[in-house]
Order: structure tokens, then C-alpha cells, then sequence
């Protein structure tokens, strides 16, 4: 079921009907794809940022555009880097019954008996690109790494299928590996000829400032 977000159709000219549109809080968008002319609209940021925060990024979102009902997903935000606030939005408008390829989240569930043992889970892919229609692309994809020891890793390809969307990524590419921890020993080992170095260093120099005050006196 699609989240419904009310937007207006906006002027392209003049600018300052875009600047007043700004002041008011609303952020700028446009609208294409299936069916839908490129139209410039405007909308709530908060009420945008509330569809995402509940349903990914991958929300299918329904424009309301002046009595047009539109189905579309999220294709692209510009977001300014200092305030995190959208500054423009594009909608794709889709065909409910057409698959169409976007990425999804990876997260990982349970806890791998690797890191029990001693090791340490390190996840290396966070998104993978799934196919399918516009109502079954998934808020994210799960991967259960409970069973893995230490040594152990999962790919693409471990992720199980599921008859409302395909895979597309690459099923060789690694997705999180549990690695094993390093020793203690190994760190000292690493840092005691340095430490040792040092040592000397300040032996030779302690040295020398005696030899000197000697030959002062002298």
C-alpha cells in the first residue's frame, strides 16, 4: 500500500516564486516517468521525511497532484550537507506491474558464534540491487550471520530468494566476514623493538649530555 504525500504544481518563473516557496518551508521537486509529463511541484518536507523514516527509501509514495493520483518512488535528492534539509526531489512515476531495479539495505541479524569465540564481525556491503514491482520492493533485506564461525564469510549469493523480488548483484561479492581477533602478543611483539630502540636512544643520549658535563669541567 502506497503512503500518500500532497503536492502542488509550482511555476518555473520567476525565481522568487521559488524563493518564497523555500520560506514557507516547502521543498521543490519534480515529477516524471509512467505516464506523467515532467511537472515541477512542491510539497512538506515533513511529511516526506516521515514516509522514509517509517518505510526506507524505497517508500512507494502516492503524489496527490491537483486531484491526479500518481504512484512513484523516490529517484533522486539533492540534500544541502551543512542542515541535512532536502533542497530538490525527484519522483519516478512507475507502472504498478512492471519490475523496476533499485537498491535495497542490507541489514545483518543474530549473532555469529565467531564473535563468541573471540572474533569480530565486520560487514563489507550494505546494499545490494534487487528487481521488482514498485509494491514488493522490500524496506531491506535481512541476512542471518548466527551460524558463522571464525573464518567464515557471506556473499550475495547466500541471501535467501524470495518470490517478490530477484537478486541482482553480483553473487560473489562479500557482504560481511567474521575475522579473527588480534592477539596481544602480536602487538607487543610489533611495538617492543621500537620501545627497545628508544630505550637505547635515551641510554646513548643520557651518555653523551655525562660526557660532555665531564669535559666541561675538566
Amino acid at each position: 500500500m502506497a503512503d500518500k504525500l500532497n503536492v502542488t504544481k509550482r511555476e518555473l518563473r520567476p525565481r522568487s516564486v521559488r524563493a518564497n516557496l523555500r520560506k514557507e518551508g516547502k521543498v521543490l521537486g519534480v515529477v516524471y516517468g509512467y505516464k506523467v509529463e515532467s511537472t515541477p511541484v512542491a510539497f512538506e518536507e515533513m511529511a516526506l521525511r516521515k514516509i522514509l523514516r517509517e518505510h526506507g527509501d524505497n517508500a512507494l509514495i502516492e503524489l496527490n497532484i491537483d486531484g491526479k493520483k500518481v504512484n512513484t518512488l523516490v529517484h533522486g535528492a539533492e540534500v544541502d550537507p551543512f542542515t541535512n534539509e532536502y533542497k530538490h526531489v525527484e519522483f519516478m512515476a512507475v507502472k504498478m506491474d512492471e519490475a523496476t531495479e533499485v537498491e535495497a539495505d542490507v541489514t545483518l541479524v543474530g549473532d555469529a558464534k565467531g564473535v563468541k569465540e573471540g572474533g569480530y564481525l565486520a560487514q563489507t556491503l550494505y546494499k545490494v540491487t534487487v528487481s521488482a514491482t514498485p509494491a514488493n520492493i522490500p524496506e531491506r533485506i535481512e541476512l542471518d550471520v548466527s551460524e558463522l564461525g571464525i573464518g567464515d564469510s557471506v556473499t550475495v549469493a547466500d541471501i535467501p530468494e524470495n518470490k517478490d523480488y530477484e537478486i541482482v548483484s553480483d553473487g560473489e561479492l562479500q557482504i560481511a566476514s567474521v575475522n579473527e581477533p588480534v592477539a596481544v602478543e602480536e602487538l607487543d611483539e610489533e611495538t617492543a623493538p621500537e620501545a627497545g630502540a628508544e630505550s637505547t636512544e635515551a641510554s646513548e643520549e643520557s651518555a653523551e649530555d655525562a660526557s660532555e658535563e665531564s669535559s666541561e669541567k675538566e
